[in-house]
């Protein structure tokens, strides 16, 4: 039974489409963004010998989340307005609603999230940079970066620029996005202004690009607006920023991450974060990690940056979904 309570979500998830059969599988799926699908279908591929208990007890736990849900038959819509409402204050869930529903009916900008970064970065390299700012804010975080790496070095601090200022974006705005896409993104000359980008945004976009390329941007940045550059600062969350990360955060993010993606990616960081990491292991598997540290040839710095920045990514994935808290990416440790 351990085995099967020690599932990771992503593990949970997979075993549930293969119980439900090939063609409703096939119905969840299309309903799924393109990393979803990969990731599910990767896991897929790679899971053996699960068990008649695998299986019962990953249905019992949907079916319990089933009956615990109260929105089944309501307008989706209405009901993430009412919800952000009462938790946020109408003020403070203006600003993010019509984000969330403007993404949730894009057709083009799902369609964008299905390309190659390449390809995206070749279709809208000679747009307005306003327009690109624009696109760059309604993709996810990741996929933005990659995007933006493949731009003309010349544009990239402008572009991460135009994405901290922005607002909100007006109809004639939206209208070109549609030109843009060939597609509608949302209604016609009666839609309201959403918002959109900000210093948030542009921090997680510099979070995944490359150190070199995140810190020539910033350099741009800071010699043409040393408040903004702060602000950004403030605002990223590197590696190193895990040490400010509670015990039951770490413990959780430890049970996502392989022992080889965290071998790597402790390569030259501070002693505060290995503690942290050793402190929050069995006292067996410390030991074991710390053996393998001190044994373990030197290895690419462009390798060790990406497993930094995957662990990263399922630490702020983690956080989306509420079961860690990141803190302030932005303060001093000690």
């Amino acid at each position: 039974m351990s085995n099967n309570t020690s599932l990771k979500q992503i593990e949970r998830a997979s075993v549930f489409l293969l119980a439900l059969g090939q063609d409703r599988a096939a119905s969840v799926l299309r309903h799924l963004g393109p990393k979803e699908v990969q990731s599910i279908g990767t896991t897929m591929v790679t899971m053996n010998n699960i068990s008649p208990e695998m299986v019962d007890v990953v249905l019992e736990e949907f079916i319990t989340q089933v009956r615990g849900q109260t929105t089944l038959g309501m307008d989706a819509d209405e009901y993430i307005r009412k919800m952000l409402t009462s938790a946020l204050g109408a003020d403070k869930a203006a600003n993010i609603i019509d984000r969330i529903l403007l993404g949730a009916n894009s057709k083009g900008i799902e369609q964008l999230k299905w390309m190659d970064s390449r390809s995206i970065a070749d279709l809208i390299h000679l747009e307005h940079p306003q327009i690109i700012a624009i696109i760059l804010s309604l993709l996810d975080a990741d996929q933005a970066a990659e995007i933006l790496a493949y731009m003309p070095k010349n544009m990239r601090s402008d572009l991460v620029m135009r994405i901290a200022t922005l607002e909100s974006v007006q109809p004639s705005a939206l209208k070109e996005l549609d030109d843009i896409m060939e597609k509608q993104l949302t209604g016609g000359d009666g839609v309201k202004a959403s918002m959109l980008g900000g210093v948030d945004t542009v921090a997680n976009i510099l979070n995944f690009l490359e150190n070199s390329v995140s810190e020539v941007v910033m350099e741009e940045i800071t010699e043409n607006n040393a408040s903004l550059a702060q602000q950004i600062q403030d605002k990223m969350f590197v590696f190193e920023d895990l040490s400010s990360v509670d015990n039951r955060g770490i413990q959780s993010l430890l049970r996502e991450v392989s022992t080889d993606q965290l071998l790597l990616a402790l390569r030259g960081v501070d002693d505060n974060l290995k503690e942290k990491i050793f402190s929050n292991m069995s006292k067996r598997a410390a030991e074991m990690l710390r053996d393998d540290l001190d044994a373990s040839p030197p290895a690419r710095l462009s390798d060790v940056e990406t497993a930094q920045k995957d662990i990263l990514n399922i630490a702020k994935r983690l956080a989306d979904s509420g079961e860690i808290s990141l803190g302030g990416g932005g303060d001093e440790l000690v």
